[in-house]
């Protein structure tokens, strides 16, 4: 029991001395904190008092610093204002001097005015003096020469006249040697300009074919029972025919020449065969139709053998066998390309152009024609759409397009086409004209020539191609022989309507006779 009594103390004892060393060391401790803090509190106190010197220090630099700026910007300015005042003060001098300048200035330009003032007026007395001097000498003149002002004045104006007519028909022969000795440089565009001139389409008034017949009993037939041969011809062909009392023989009427050639070999192979009804009408009609469809394509490929033309396509084939079935005043239009053709070939090889690609223009500018009478438009658009269609090149197409001038023709070729064109309406015989009208044309050609001052007669020949004007050689000298050529020239260009051209030839003969005995 002692023992436990002795374990007891021990253990007491030992938490006594450890509650005592942990107080100890707490209170060490403690002290410790207490003298690092106080000691951080003194080291803080001693750095807020050098942050406190060092920004004192720094206001003070930077107020230093701000006061100089100050200055020195001031001083600036006071010199900026005061070299504006010195400008100002030596621009207000300059104006003073320059006022006083002027008011100088006025002084003198009104004694100026004034000076002059007094010289018109003396001016104008001595004009007055000078007049009535002059009109007496006019008078005196007159006197003198037997001639009135008046009378002088026209006498002067028709010699100044003469003179003048004189330069006028020497400028013109020398400007006309000048194009000559040029030609072989200017020779494409004279001879355009020489040869183009405009011919205005034609309607085609051929729109009838008369069929024989063998007797007045096939007219019965072909009108059928009740009509309905007729009616069944009218309606497969798209023509009219029209019956009368005229004795064995009908009339096809349409305004496209193709179904009226169509319908009259239907009709003649119906004739002859005897057999008329609508199943055999229908039957022979399409036969014919597509014979005609071969016949087309021969006719094209002829032409295109003729000018030796390769390479075009099927479709504008049979559009140029179509030409065939086309008139223009009686002109065939298939045979007027050809020629168009053939012409425009010869101009372009005479020019250094492609004859090949000439004669294709030529041969296609009408092509518009052989359908025009289907689609709405003039030939020219239509020639243009087709050969744009089957891809004809540029040349062509503006060939087309300008032949008429419609359009500005873009090459030499398109101007050629429209130069062979008028060359091949107006040639004589191409197309059907009365005697009347041709007399007529070729009187007033005449009648322009003679109504010339200084023409003793004027012949048309040629076919009214040409005119040959002879002048009186005591009235026209070799030079005035020019002017009147250009003079009758410009009286038929106003005038006159005519396709092509017109030559204007002066002839002046002297003639010196003497008879030795």
């Amino acid at each position: 029991m002692s023992d436990n009594i002795f374990s007891i103390l021990l253990v007491v004892i030992g938490l006594f001395v450890g509650i005592i060393v942990m107080i100890i060391l707490n209170y060490i401790k403690g002290f410790a904190v207490s003298k690092r803090a106080a000691k951080a509190i003194e080291d803080a106190k001693k750095e807020a008092d050098k942050l406190k010197r060092d920004s004192i220090l720094e206001a003070k630099e930077e107020s230093h610093r701000l006061k100089v700026e100050f200055e020195k910007e001031v001083r600036e300015k006071k010199q900026e204002v005061k070299e504006a005042e010195n400008r100002l003060l030596t621009r207000e001098q300059s104006m003073d001097r320059r006022d006083e300048t002027l008011q100088n200035r006025e002084k003198m330009l009104e004694e100026k005015e004034n000076n002059l003032i007094e010289k018109q007026k003396d001016i104008q007395s001595r004009q007055v003096e000078l007049e009535e001097a002059k009109d007496e000498q006019i008078r005196q003149l007159e006197k003198i020469a037997g001639y009135s002002k008046k009378e002088a004045r026209s006498e002067i104006m028709k010699m100044v006249e003469e003179m003048m007519d004189l330069e006028i028909a020497s400028y013109i022969k020398d400007r006309e040697a000048e194009a000559k000795l040029d030609a072989d440089k200017k020779a494409k565009s004279m001879l355009v300009s020489s040869m183009q001139k405009y011919a205005a389409d034609v309607a085609n008034e051929q729109t009838v074919t008369v069929i024989d017949l063998p007797n007045d009993e096939m007219k019965g037939r072909i009108i059928g029972r009740e009509g309905r041969n007729i009616r069944t011809i009218e309606a497969v062909t798209g023509v009219d025919l029209i019956i009368d009392d005229t004795p064995e023989a009908i009339v096809i009427s349409s305004f496209d020449p193709y179904r009226r050639e169509i319908a009259r070999i239907t009709l003649e192979t119906l004739i002859k065969d005897g057999r008329i009804h609508p199943g055999r009408i229908e039957e022979v009609y399409d036969k014919t139709a597509k014979d005609m469809q071969n016949k087309l394509l021969e006719f094209g490929n002829n032409a295109l053998f003729e000018l030796g033309i390769t390479k075009m396509e099927p479709e504008l084939i049979e559009l140029l066998g179509k030409l065939h079935f086309r008139t223009s005043y009686g002109q065939n239009a298939l045979q007027h390309s050809l020629e168009v053709a053939n012409l425009t070939g010869l101009l372009a090889g005479e020019l250094g152009e492609n004859p090949s690609l000439a004669k294709r223009a030529g041969l296609l500018h009408d092509i518009g024609k052989a359908i025009d009478h289907e689609v709405e438009g003039s030939h020219v658009e239509i020639g243009v759409k087709i050969a744009t269609k089957y891809g004809e090149s540029p040349e062509v197409i503006n060939a087309i397009a300008s032949h008429h001038g419609d359009e500005e023709a873009t090459s030499i070729i398109s101007v050629l086409v429209a130069i062979a064109d008028a060359l091949s309406a107006s040639r004589p015989g191409a197309r059907n004209d009365s005697l009347e009208n041709y007399i007529q044309r070729l009187t007033e050609l005449e009648n322009i020539g003679n109504d010339v001052k200084g023409v003793e007669k004027a012949y048309a020949v040629q076919a009214g191609r040409e005119l040959r004007v002879i002048v009186k050689p005591e009235e026209i000298n070799d030079l005035e022989s020019f002017k009147v050529a250009r003079e009758v020239k410009e009286k038929i260009e106003e005038n006159l309507q005519y396709p092509g051209t017109i030559k204007v030839v002066v002839i002046r003969e002297t003639r010196a006779t003497e008879e030795a005995k």
